[in-house]
């Protein structure tokens, strides 16, 4: 669950490179291990064949990497078309999980099928997309992954009381000491295949070049790395996918919901303290390179302006100047400018006013609810980045 490490470790400023590979091996994985699983499932059930396995394995990979693409392209073509925010955030709903359901009734990987879907849909559609129905839908999204998590997590509750119960005198003890024994081999595994082959790549870089050697991963990298393996929501959907009459099934569940929460708990909560001790070196790539596209932004604004003459337009471009004149510090290229301060202190005001007007009954509720959406866009659009967490992250 790169989610869960990515939360503290953008406290920290760790190098950005272990957080892409994080966050590319819970895709990887993702994607992976659940075409595994599937197999798996059907090999107990005694319906496939190491034989057959392979072709199809390979024809779903390749089959799930076309139909992600070819859906993505032409669900850019329709999310291009709609002004709506409301409809377009139904249409990405629909979307999604229509690929998903597609994928998986014509036998490839929905997980595979999914991610390329949304991969092509990423690289595109912040430019063919309204502003405000992206600003929607990542606001929806965030809300509906939000609570699937926390619907995954009762459910869980709910199930491993009845499980245990389930699972009288010996055959509970041993139930809890595979699922102990299984928490174990999942962290010591990770960590030791992680610095295992981090320490094969950095004795291999001794016989490169100077630039091999220096991108091959740390000792303390691969330590951050391989305590960063959380489990999460995919673990529980596996858990809870498997057939009712499947051979050790509330064993195999409550195994899945001890791997979850010790993963989540253990490793965690002791994720700060790990890395106060790594002490690695802040990685201020992200910050620059928001400075230097910030800078490049807001020139180019001022490029598009230099030839308007109107007051109006001078009054933008000083705005816009002092935008640039923030972005050039790397420490804080968000920061907010004098115009934004000037702004945000005037808000209150506003809000005053209007609040006023509506109870003195000189405007009513629609004038009143669209004048407040008026000042809150102006606001967000003054107030410093920081001061909100990100809707994309």
């Amino acid at each position: 669950d790169a989610v869960a490490a990515s939360a503290v470790l953008g406290q920290f400023k760790v190098p950005h490179r272990i957080t892409a590979i994080l966050q590319g091996e819970s895709l990887l994985n993702d994607a992976t291990a659940l075409l595994i699983y599937r197999m798996a499932i059907s090999a107990a059930a005694g319906s496939i064949l190491l034989s057959s396995a392979v072709p199809m394995v390979l024809l779903s990979t390749l089959g799930s990497l076309a139909a992600g693409y070819l859906l993505g392209r032409v669900s850019l073509m329709t999310l291009g078309r709609i002004e709506d925010p409301a409809s377009g955030t139904v249409v990405q709903f629909a979307g999604t999980f229509g690929v998903w359901i597609l994928a998986d009734r014509i036998g490839l990987s929905a997980i595979i099928t999914i991610v390329v879907y949304a991969m092509t849909i990423a690289r595109t559609a912040p430019r063919r997309m309204p502003a405000r129905n992206r600003i929607s839908s990542y606001s929806v999204w965030e809300t509906a992954v939000f609570v699937l998590n926390v619907l995954a997590f009762v459910l869980m509750g709910l199930q491993a009381h009845t499980i245990v119960g389930r699972l009288a005198g010996q055959g509970q003890t041993d139930a809890f000491v595979l699922a102990g024994t299984v928490l174990a081999s999942v962290i010591v595994s990770r960590l030791i295949w992680v610095l295992g082959c981090g320490a094969i790549i950095r004795w291999f870089g001794r016989f490169g070049v100077a630039d091999r050697q220096r991108d091959a991963p740390s000792f303390r990298g691969g330590v951050l790395i391989g305590w960063c393996g959380m489990r999460g929501l995919v673990t529980l959907a596996a858990a809870f996918a498997l057939p009712a009459e499947f051979p050790a099934r509330d064993p195999i569940v409550l195994a899945a919901f001890t791997v979850v929460l010790g993963t989540l708990v253990l490793q965690g909560m002791s994720l700060k303290p790990l890395l106060r001790l790594l002490n690695l070196d802040p990685d201020e790539t992200v910050d620059r390179e928001v400075a230097q596209a910030r800078v490049v932004v807001m020139q180019a604004a001022l490029d598009i302006l230099s030839g308007k003459t109107s007051d109006a337009a001078a009054a933008v471009r000083e705005q816009y100047a002092a935008q640039r004149k923030i972005a050039k510090n790397p420490d804080d290229a968000q920061a907010a400018t004098e115009y934004d301060r000037l702004r945000l202190y005037a808000i209150k005001s506003q809000r005053d006013a209007l609040e006023e007007l509506r109870r003195n009954g000189t405007i009513g509720d629609e004038a009143y609810h669209r004048l407040e959406e008026e000042i809150d866009w102006t606001e967000l659009a003054a107030s410093p980045p920081g001061r909100f967490q990100p809707l994309n992250t």
